[in-house]
């Protein structure tokens, strides 16, 4: 993704990473190709419940992090 003064640079599990200014978690996993994966996604520590992802913006400095989660037995 290309960086503009519109956007947001946030770290995403270690990582560098630039998402629009209006970007909400849904949005950056989607931009990820994780959408439609089990996760469990966090913000600044806080966990994030998956009913609340469109509803959370990002902000510039964000630190998140997104967890698959692996089923097994």
């Amino acid at each position: 993704m290309t960086t503009d003064a519109s956007d947001n640079t946030l770290i995403v599990n270690g990582q560098v990473h630039s998402v629009p200014a209006a970007a909400t978690v849904k949005a950056l996993l989607d931009e990820l190709g994780m959408a439609d994966q089990r996760l469990a996604v966090e913000v600044n520590e806080a966990v994030i419940p998956r009913s609340e992802y469109a509803a959370t913006p990002l902000q510039a400095g964000d630190r998140v992090e997104v967890i698959r989660a692996i089923g097994g037995g």
